[in-house]
């Protein structure tokens, strides 16, 4: 048997959040090497796609810092890559006024300016959107163009000296008796000082031998793009019109929605509109088709709520969602393993923040505890 090269760092998974990590973990000076299963840009898993809203609209202490320091990191990506990355068309949200109201003043702590929109100037300015009663309009928030920030994450990483192997399956992790890493691939073996675990769906796979993880359930979730009734309207007229948002059950305003909903304009696709966590449990490489009857209540909500869309002409999407019980993310460090999972749907807008974060942790330093389940080793067998 050959011998495994040495490396100081693999980061296994090669979606928004192993590069992110890769661009961070490089850009402190550290030898990375990213291995990920599949091409560039594929759709078997969570990170693909044109858009994702950046959304910062929390009523968390902890979400909030996060958001504020991915929203540095995706200009300093875009600056390293000369990429535009955030298209900050504002965000409106709708639902009950408590929740409402806990989101703008956490928001104002964190320096995230809101404003108050009353139904019949929120008709006049976004009349391709009827949601019910006031709302809460976040105007530095917006898209992310989710695509382009795949590629600029695969150009900052080899830009700073990281290793990218696409088209590489990890089979197995162990870890060796003086705390490092054999990562056995479909090609070779590489022993390395740590691990940074991005694996998405396909965590458990990887670490549920070697680490007490969260519940992390796997959903296949079914947004749908649907077109907007008048495509011959200015494009740059027609974008404006059209803020990221989203909309939460609220029986008192007539909105009993089944999960909150949400949406954002994906220029040349229409608007891309979704119920939040309601899919089913999935294996990750046998997903099924779309099902008819969730892209039919999907549609439903649209006719009522969207009068500015095709609700008759979507086009369905398939995505997978990992989720924990809790909806928050796991970043942790157990010996020479570190962790990233369970980013539940809500994740994307925290990429680069969530990448210094691992990086950190690369480095010995603690996520904040929110984030830190209390992970363990598992006993060897």
């Amino acid at each position: 048997m050959s011998t495994p090269e040495r490396v100081d760092v693999v980061v296994v998974g090669g979606g928004a959040m192993g590069l992110a990590a890769a661009w961070r973990i490089a850009a402190r000076g550290r030898d990375v090497h990213l291995l990920e299963r599949y091409a560039p840009g594929h759709a078997h898993g969570a990170s693909h796609g044109a858009t994702r809203n950046f959304n910062e609209a929390y009523d968390e202490d902890d979400y909030l810092a996060l958001v504020r320091t991915a929203r540095t990191l995706w200009d300093r990506l875009a600056d390293e890559t000369g990429t535009v990355l955030l298209d900050p068309v504002g965000l409106v949200n709708a639902g009950p006024r408590d929740r409402l109201e806990a989101i703008r003043a956490a928001g104002q702590r964190y320096g995230v300016a809101s404003a108050w929109v009353a139904p019949e100037a929120a008709a006049e300015r976004w009349p391709g959107l009827r949601l019910p009663g006031t709302l809460l309009h976040v105007p530095g928030s917006g898209r992310v163009r989710a695509a382009d920030a795949l590629a600029a994450l695969a150009t900052a990483v080899q830009a700073h000296g990281a290793h990218l192997s696409w088209g590489t399956s990890v089979r197995q992790l162990r870890v060796l008796a003086d705390d490092e890493v054999l990562v056995v691939t479909d090609t070779g073996t590489l022993r390395a000082r740590t691990a940074v675990v991005a694996a998405g769906a396909w965590t458990a796979d990887l670490l549920g031998g070697l680490v007490t993880l969260p519940r992390l359930v796997v959903t296949q979730e079914q947004p749908a793009h649907f077109p907007l009734r008048d495509p011959s309207a200015d494009p740059v007229a027609e974008r404006a019109a059209w803020p990221s948002l989203n909309h939460w059950p609220d029986p008192a305003a007539g909105t009993d929605l089944p999960a909150p909903v949400y949406g954002m304009l994906t220029p040349g696709e229409g608007l891309k509109v979704g119920l939040h966590g309601t899919g089913p449990v999935v294996d990750p490489d046998r997903r099924p088709p779309v099902d008819p009857g969730r892209l039919a209540a999907l549609q439903e909500h649209v006719r009522r709520w969207f009068p500015g869309l095709d609700a008759d002409r979507p086009a369905p999407i398939s995505c997978t969602y990992t989720s924990t019980p809790t909806e928050d993310f796991v970043l942790e460090r157990v010996g020479p393993l570190v962790v990233a999972a369970g980013f539940s749907g809500h994740g994307f807008k925290f990429v680069p923040a969530v990448g210094e974060t691992l990086a950190s942790l690369v480095d010995g330093v603690p996520a904040p505890r929110r984030f830190s389940p209390g992970l363990a080793r598992r006993p060897r067998g």
